[in-house]
């Protein structure tokens, strides 16, 4: 395992420990309409029973509950042993049959080519230097015509001040940039002691579509509050959308495209 993930996997263990926000399980209000609670946009339809699906990165007892609720046979992967153990008991509390998998959305070596028929992927690549990679291990196990849901932190929210100046927040972190970003305090922008990267949209997008994705939907979740006081999340979410979610489609092509599509946005 690499050091950004060994590292990572600590701080998680960590975080779940402490029961952080992040790392709590599905809530009965959540489950009493699963597919809803993973698919706000109703990308999905109307069912997804007997889907295979992978949540990845996805520990902490949520995601891969509400998609076995929903009647998906599920596996969920993530690099923090605690995390995971949270999926262990949110899924036998309720009597649902998940799989868990201690492993790097890094290497999905474990699963075999086009086993899934949807990978679903929180908030987590930001984890990782090179999200391309990832993109390249979710084709190789998703099936052909199959679906990519993920989001992921925007570029400029990365960069952006958490705290109001002149009115508005500051772009301090420039844009091309190496390694992992520095230090942050605890928030809801940032998961502090964690290592983090910045991506840029061509990496975020591009790249999914030159790992032999067609991008079928591109949402940003709202966050804003024009009532919010300065300083909170949802007044800076009024200026900076932090999250982008994303519905691709595996190409019908055993091979990755060479040049990225974007059938629409």
């Amino acid at each position: 395992m690499s050091n950004h993930a060994e590292h990572n996997a600590r701080v998680w263990d960590q975080l779940a420990r402490r029961g952080a926000p992040l790392t709590r399980p599905a809530t009965e209000a959540d489950l009493r309409n699963p597919l809803r609670a993973v698919d706000p946009q109703g990308w999905l339809g109307d069912s997804i029973a007997g889907w295979r699906v992978l949540c990845l990165a996805a520990g902490g007892g949520r995601q891969s509950v509400l998609f076995a609720a929903a009647g998906a046979e599920v596996t969920v992967l993530d690099v923090s042993p605690e995390m995971l153990a949270h999926d262990r008991r949110a899924a036998a509390e309720r009597g649902l049959a998940v799989r868990v998998v201690e492993g790097t959305m890094e290497d999905l070596s474990a699963f075999a080519t086009g086993g899934f028929d949807l990978v679903a992927q929180p908030v987590s690549t930001c984890y990782v230097p090179d999200v391309v990679r990832v993109y390249r291990q979710v084709a190789r196990v998703v099936r052909p015509g199959g679906l990519y849901l993920s989001q992921h932190k925007s570029p400029v929210s990365q960069q952006a001040t958490d705290q109001p100046a002149a009115g508005g927040y500051t772009v301090a972190e420039p844009y091309y940039r190496e390694g992992p970003l520095p230090a942050a305090a605890p928030g809801r922008l940032r998961e502090a002691g964690t290592l983090e990267y910045l991506h840029r949209w061509e990496q975020l997008i591009g790249g999914m579509c030159l790992a032999g994705f067609a991008i079928e939907g591109l949402v940003e979740p709202l966050h804003a509050q024009p009532d919010a006081a300065p300083g909170e999340f949802a007044h800076r979410g009024q200026f900076i959308a932090p999250y982008v979610r994303v519905k691709a489609r595996r190409a019908d092509s055993e091979s990755p495209r060479s040049k990225p599509t974007i059938l629409s946005v």
